[in-house]
């Protein structure tokens, strides 16, 4: 079960204090997908706090993760303060740094509290669910599109919108709306829901940069690769009940393209924040 695999990568093997080695799924991909990554070094860091939550994490991709040979997670312990605990990741192959994250901890506190509402969208359950739409649109994709459909994955995704899927055009604005979750339920630790959702929201969020051009992430035109990733976890959730991601890219320019997201829960409350920039390079 694609779930199970999931869990398995997450699961890192500890090598000695502070240093962790991770492993990547044989599914064929030329490099390691950057969600797994940051789940990863999420989870390498998260071992080496106790009774604090992560609130927020930034990491930068160095370069393509090479999916043949494991990776192994350096934590350092920058800080360990009253209220926040400061941790570095790096994550090292063949001898050098291919992703480097800073992840940062709090202690329970109350404070303020205010959030934007969710976007009036469908609910999961009124749109086609992935078995759904194999059946109805799947033979109009690309060959690519087709091919990533088509394996088992995960997460499964139901988008509000498939029209940028079958016939994209530039006159559509740079946002998307799409309803996610695992495809299994998930054992109750809090943290390992956080690694999961950090897994999740580097699949669609760089390709929202190219909806208002007309484009897909798997167009052979178009060369992609994630530069850095952002997160802000602010509310309690999980990952195996319904969340809407909701992106936008208000930026293109310069070969890269710059994306944001909100997650919220299907009862609307706002419990995650998302950021990336990426290279976005036309090919000629």
């Amino acid at each position: 079960m694609a779930v199970d695999a999931l869990l398995s990568i997450l699961d890192l093997e500890p090598l000695e204090a502070n240093l962790f080695r991770g492993t990547s799924p044989k599914d064929g991909w030329q490099r390691v997908f950057g969600g797994q990554v940051i789940g990863q070094a999420l989870m390498a860091a998260v071992r080496t706090v106790d009774n604090r939550a992560v609130h927020s994490l930034h990491g930068y991709f160095v370069l393509p993760g090479d999916p043949r040979v494991p990776i192994i997670y350096q934590v350092d312990r920058i800080r360990d303060g009253k209220s926040f605990t400061t941790r570095q990741v790096t994550g090292i192959q063949h001898g050098a740094a291919i992703f480097s994250m800073g992840v940062s901890f709090q202690r329970e506190e109350t404070g303020f509290d205010h959030a934007e509402p969710m976007p009036k969208v469908p609910m999961p359950e009124q749109l086609a669910s992935e078995a759904d739409l194999k059946k109805m649109v799947l033979e109009q994709m690309p060959a690519p599109v087709r091919t990533y459909w088509e394996r088992e994955r995960p997460i499964e995704l139901r988008p509000v919108d498939l029209t940028r899927y079958i016939s994209p055009t530039p006159t559509m604005p740079a946002a998307q709306q799409i309803w996610l979750r695992s495809t299994a339920p998930l054992p109750d630790d809090p943290t390992l829901h956080q690694c999961v959702l950090a897994y999740a929201t580097d699949f669609t969020l760089l390709d929202t940069t190219l909806i208002a051009h007309g484009r897909l992430m798997f167009d052979p035109t178009v060369q992609m690769a994630s530069l850095d990733h952002a997160i802000w976890f602010h509310r309690p959730f999980r990952a195996d009940d319904w969340l809407l991601y909701a992106q936008d890219s208000p930026n293109a320019h310069g070969a890269r393209g710059f994306a944001r997201g909100s997650v919220f829960t299907r009862d609307g409350v706002l419990i995650a924040s998302v950021a990336q920039e990426g290279l976005v390079r036309q090919l000629r």
